[in-house]
């Protein structure tokens, strides 16, 4: 029976979700489940670490019971001796323990990264589209460094502090149980302390990621949109909206410093009293004969050594619950329901696309596509042109199977593209590809991974790119993408078009795949365009008319309509849309007409 999860919360419509506590809880679990006998020896071992420690105020307690008594000085050095003693066991006993501790909480925050990529990237573009870069960013970066932080240093204090604790309790009641009970007076305060932090701290920190990832969002929009801001003249109005995320930050931020400061006061009083009824305890029973100035300094002592333990575990409370407002935001990634994938399969060298009153509309109201019909054959090159706004990407995305349509059909090879999965029947390439970090030749082999070195080549060699590509540094070995060598836009646009023909699917999508490369590039990149689909079917946006006289057909958008559908010399012919971009185009550009 297939196990039901909770549907992860989201605090807007378009955020990506956030795991409930109790789910975040059943995670951990699951990730620790295989590893429980590790996680049974890293206990065993803590505790043995920490009980040995625990030996060190009853040695000090028996110090002053030989001072007080003026015992031997032989006896005063067999037990400054097995001080000795216990300190080195218990440095050797902790630093095992706690290497036992972060091996096992780097295994899980290693396996919970990887299914969060795994889904991540499993995620339907137009989500990730939606909720914004910036939140997928600021999970995947500041979320996973919280995280990692609290595994490598909060998990192991905390473990070694509860142990501290609970051990020191039970060694002062074994030197007497009222001691024990003095002790206690500090737990209201503290339980109370603590209890008032987390109902605060929880929303607290889950409000701070949240307000994070919408300033990392903004910022991302801003920076990434700059020459648009400035030749619109926004500069002010995106600084303003830069600097209120900021505020919002900084105040949630302050709210958070406010609240540690009332935590600690509170702390400090409960220290205060647990000593004081320790000390007055102590002095008590050594007055009615009931224990020794050596017990009574033991049982101070144990009381004083929890100073540290206690205020490392409830300060430690800081670091989880920001680890794990962090965490509830992974794993609500990792719950996502996986698109199903029905894999299935056409047949290879080109599909037919059919696509019937198509309409689609990304806010209600709004249509940006109206009632398209159009057929692409087995095998053919279709460009689509119009004005910018025309809906020729989102008629291209639609093709990809990027989201579904919100009205009409839309089959590839008589299959909605949604339902192709990974079947590798269809590739879009926009103007936005990616250089993967690393050697130019693993970057290829992410379309191809068993290609060979002669492989990649050919296919650098197709799309005129191999030139460029032997004269790197160190050839197709150059390191390339984030600190490696700099590939210029055609360079890059080549290298997706070298990718798309090892990929070698049936059918192709360039959405203004040429636009970043310079006119001194453009008509090696345009050769390399027509090569790479060379046999296949394809759907071309054209950035430039050039491409879209070399199709088979040409497809006139506007206005969210199809307006024109003919070939380049009819359309030019019947001086319509078609030709009026043409001449317009023509009129800036030394290119002459490829069919005069």
């Amino acid at each position: 029976m297939t196990e039901q999860r909770p549907t992860p919360r989201t605090d807007s419509p378009d955020l990506l979700p956030t795991a409930t506590g109790a789910r975040t809880r059943a995670a951990v679990a699951e990730l620790l489940r295989p590893m429980r006998a590790s996680a049974l020896l890293a206990l065993a071992v803590m505790v043995g670490a920490t009980a040995i420690g625990l030996l060190v105020q009853p040695l000090l307690g028996r110090i002053v019971d030989l001072a007080a008594d003026r015992g031997s000085v032989d006896a005063v050095t067999t037990t400054a001796a097995l001080l000795v003693a216990v300190a080195v066991a218990q440095g050797l006993s902790t630093g095992y323990g706690l290497s036992l501790l972060s091996r096992l909480g780097e295994t899980a925050l290693a396996r919970l990264r990887e299914r969060f990529v795994e889904r991540a990237l499993a995620l339907p573009l137009d989500r990730v589209e939606k909720a914004g870069a910036g939140d997928l960013t600021a999970r995947v970066t500041a979320d996973v460094s919280l995280i990692a932080e609290a595994v490598r240093n909060a998990l192991p204090e905390l473990a070694r502090s509860l142990l501290t604790i609970v051990l020191t309790f039970g060694a002062l009641a074994l030197l007497d149980w009222r001691f024990l009970l003095a002790a206690l007076l500090a737990v209201p305060v503290q339980a109370a302390t603590a209890r008032w932090y987390v109902r605060r701290a929880v929303p607290l920190y889950a409000a701070q990621r949240v307000a994070a990832g919408a300033q990392q969002q903004q910022l991302l929009d801003t920076v990434a949109g700059s020459s648009t801001v400035r030749a619109l003249r926004m500069e002010g109005e995106h600084t303003e909206r830069v600097a209120e995320r900021s505020r919002s930050v900084v105040e949630l931020t302050m709210r958070g410093v406010r609240l540690v400061l009332g935590f600690y006061s509170r702390l400090h009083i409960a220290e205060y009293l647990g000593l004081a009824a320790v000390l007055f305890t102590g002095y008590w029973l050594v007055r009615e004969d009931a224990a020794s100035i050596g017990t009574a300094t033991a049982a101070a002592l144990y009381f004083h050594s929890l100073f540290g333990p206690v205020n490392a575990a409830l300060a430690l409370l800081d670091d989880a619950q920001s680890a794990t407002a962090g965490l509830a935001r992974l794993v609500g990634v990792t719950d996502l329901p996986a698109e199903p994938d029905a894999g299935h399969a056409v047949r290879p060298g080109g599909v037919d696309v059919t696509v019937r009153g198509l309409g689609h509309a990304y806010r209600l109201g709004h249509p940006v596509l109206h009632d398209i019909d159009l057929t692409i054959r087995h095998g053919e090159r279709v460009a689509l042109v119009g004005a910018s706004g025309a809906g020729k990407t989102t008629l291209a995305r639609l093709v990809a199977g990027i989201q579904p349509p919100a009205s009409g059909t839309v089959l590839v090879g008589g299959v909605p593209p949604t339902e192709l999965g990974a079947t590798g029947t269809l590739a879009l390439i926009t103007q936005e590809t990616h250089v993967f970090a690393g050697p130019l030749a693993d970057d290829l082999r992410l379309a191809k991974p068993d290609a060979t070195d002669g492989e990649l080549r050919a296919a650098l060699d197709r799309v005129e790119a191999l030139t460029w590509a032997d004269a790197l540094p160190d050839g197709l070995d150059t390191v390339v993408g984030d600190d490696g060598h700099k590939l210029s836009g055609a360079q890059t646009q080549a290298l997706a078009l070298a990718r798309l023909i090892l990929a070698d699917p049936p059918l192709v999508i360039l959405d203004e795949a040429t636009a970043e490369a310079g006119s001194a590039g453009a008509r090696a990149l345009e050769k390399g365009v027509a090569r790479a689909v060379d046999g296949r079917t394809a759907l071309i946006v054209a950035h430039r008319l050039s491409q879209a006289a070399a199709a088979d057909r040409v497809v006139v958008m506007d206005g969210g309509r199809i307006v024109e559908t003919g070939t380049h010399d009819g359309l030019r012919a019947a001086g319509g849309r078609y030709a009026a971009l043409w001449d317009a185009w023509s009129d800036t550009r030394d290119t002459p007409d490829p069919h005069p």
